[in-house]
């Protein structure tokens, strides 16, 4: 479950298995026989929840890595890469030029 917001909700005789969640939170929800089994659904996620008779079985733990939608780890890589390929016409020209005209014409010019 990705940026989900639950509010004023009922869950009754209900199974949460397998669950990673981002940036989701259960505000003012009531949780009835209900069981969380290797979630990642922390207490801090339930805000102003009722929990009856439910139980949390094999939670997951350490540091789950959550990235939001505007900093994935994949496109700050991507748009790095891209930058450098866009400077490497430059850098093979600037490398030719200074082979033939030599260093110092070329820091004049």
């Amino acid at each position: 479950m990705k940026s989900v917001t639950f509010e004023d909700s009922l869950f009754e005789d209900c199974y949460f298995e397998d669950i990673t969640s981002s940036n989701t939170f259960f505000k003012n929800c009531t949780f009835i026989s209900t069981v969380f089994y290797n979630t990642d659904l922390f207490e801090y996620k339930f805000i102003n929840s009722r929990v009856v008779n439910s139980s949390f079985l094999h939670n997951k733990e350490g540091c789950q890595l959550d990235f939001s939608d505007d900093n994935n780890a994949y496109m700050v890589y991507f748009v790095s890469f891209l930058g450098t390929l866009a400077v490497l016409p430059g850098n093979i020209v600037s490398a030719l030029l200074m082979d033939k005209i030599g260093r110092l014409r070329m820091l004049g010019g």
